[in-house]
């Protein structure tokens, strides 16, 4: 058997490596599980892994975890490809891509002939709140729609985060107990929102090292690039609201309730920041972030060089 794992949500790519193992006594794992880094790849010691006799089990699993991205064209891709149709039986392999690939790459183009390619792309909004609901069920809870998409809202869509707020808030609430949208504000942080506000101060104050910084923040906390532009865009977007309310000076109160901002800080920070860019300059951002979000999802642009690029040229 031959598996590809791929795609930004971490956190089922995970599980489902987790299931494929499972098959594997505890005991026997140490023994029959060998796992090898795609930029140290050596096909000899790929074809040592593979080729080893199972030992106090029946199959042995080879995981070799970011290699797409790494391997380059050459005899050795080549021989790799011939290798892995002629495996022995009781050989299983398992590729782990945790960073956007290129599905037009050769060794993709022939997985996708000799392996079981399992893509594990962002849930829908929908489908995330509906697996909370499962999930709550699971820690012997309950969580309503209007709970679910408030954390959801806060955390952004990163399956293990959103795992680790569940168990904080199912031992809040205790066995039996309900998660409401008030519960979620008392106990989940808005880091995402934070962080982001952080990193449009920085690019409003054109302070483009910084901006980088707090930009590999968001992608360290593990937001997704394509959430980390959605985010972008919907801050410009209030950024644009909040700069022509001010423009016509209306109240911090007012402004935040026309715009649906929280009173104080938040919205203290989003007129600050609105009036460090001209209303020319932040139409411009607009446009160039819903030209970066298109590109990316067409293939136009490596979503992480666009991020770059616009910190860099804003």
């Amino acid at each position: 058997m031959i598996v590809l794992l791929h795609g930004p949500d971490e956190y089922r790519r995970s599980e489902r490596l987790h299931e494929y193992l499972a098959a594997i006594p505890e005991a026997a794992k140490s023994l029959n599980i060998s796992r090898i880094e795609g930029k140290r790849f050596k096909l000899d010691a790929f074809i040592q892994a593979s080729e080893a006799f199972p030992f106090l089990h029946d199959r042995r699993t080879v995981i070799v975890e970011d290699l797409l991205k790494h391997q380059k064209a050459g005899k050795e891709r080549d021989e790799f490809k011939l290798v892995l149709e002629r495996l022995p039986a009781w050989c299983d392999v398992i590729f782990v891509e945790n960073e956007d690939i290129d599905k037009r790459g050769a060794l993709y183009t022939h997985l996708g002939k000799i392996a079981q390619v399992e893509e594990f792309a962002y849930l829908k909004e929908t489908d995330i709140v509906r697996w909370l609901g499962e999930l709550a069920r699971s820690l012997r809870i309950t969580i309503d729609n209007r709970a679910a998409y408030r954390l959801l809202t806060l955390v952004g869509n990163n399956g293990r985060t959103l795992l680790n707020e569940m168990t904080k808030l199912a031992t809040y609430v205790r066995p039996g107990g309900a998660v409401d949208e008030a519960t979620v504000d008392l106990l989940v942080s808005d880091d995402t929102e934070e962080n982001m506000f952080a990193f449009v101060d920085a690019l409003a104050a054109r302070r483009k090292g910084l901006a980088l910084t707090k930009l590999r923040h968001l992608i360290a906390d593990g937001q997704a690039p394509i959430y980390i532009i959605f985010m972008i865009a919907r801050q410009v977007r209030i950024l644009l609201q909040v700069r022509e309310l001010d423009g016509q000076r209306l109240r911090p109160n007012e402004i935040a309730a026309r715009v649906g901002l929280r009173p104080g800080f938040l919205t203290d920070k989003a007129i600050e920041q609105a009036r460090g860019f001209s209303p020319a300059d932040l139409e411009r951002l607009h446009e160039r972030v819903l030209s970066l979000d298109h590109k990316s999802k067409t293939g136009g642009i490596d979503v992480h060089a666009g991020l770059d690029l616009l910190v860099m040229e804003t």
